[in-house]
């Protein structure tokens, strides 16, 4: 295995720590713990970072291995959707990245791009497992779960990444030979 290969596994294998620790922290604080969206952070670094395919392999893993081994986020159907929300985050943040000029700007606009998308996609995974539930899942109820309710994961989403994607451009962590 090439050693650019080895170094994206490992942190892709760190970012997925995170994202199992992370709950444990946001979750102390009741009222806005879930809000904080806090799977939502290492998966969408990981995109940046990792590239594309470990992202969307961290998204997709993050919430059901929780799911499995803790019991939450519950597996239906709220760790199935978020599977494919966070898979989508990592796939378009990654996939983004790749792809525009490595400017500042553009993280910017590769995060906002995968929040959206990956929200979209939530929505769509919570329309169909509520279908198999049949139970409806309004658009009403898509807009409070992806927007109204997230809006401190959000702003926290929009405040660190970029920082972090920054920085770790600045150290050389980015430029992992492909």
């Amino acid at each position: 295995m090439k050693k650019h290969n080895l170094t994206k596994m490992i942190l892709a294998a760190l970012f997925l720590a995170l994202a199992y620790v992370m709950p444990f922290l946001t979750g102390q604080i009741a009222e806005i713990g879930s809000m904080l969206c806090p799977l939502h952070i290492p998966v969408l670094i990981c995109g940046f970072i990792c590239g594309w395919q470990w992202g969307l392999t961290v998204g997709f893993i993050a919430p059901l291995f929780r799911s499995f081994t803790l019991g939450m986020p519950p597996i239906f159907p709220a760790s199935v959707a978020m599977a494919f929300e966070l898979a989508a985050y990592g796939l378009v943040a990654g996939l983004m990245h790749k792809i525009l000029p490595q400017k500042k700007p553009y993280i910017y606009v590769s995060l906002i791009t995968a929040m959206i998308i990956g929200r979209i996609v939530w929505g769509v995974a919570m329309c169909i497992c509520m279908g198999i539930k049949d139970i409806p899942f309004t658009f009403m109820a898509f807009i409070s779960g992806a927007f109204i309710n997230a809006i401190p994961g959000i702003i926290v989403q929009i405040l660190l990444i970029p920082i972090v994607v920054m920085l770790a451009q600045n150290k050389n962590i980015l430029q992992i030979e492909e």
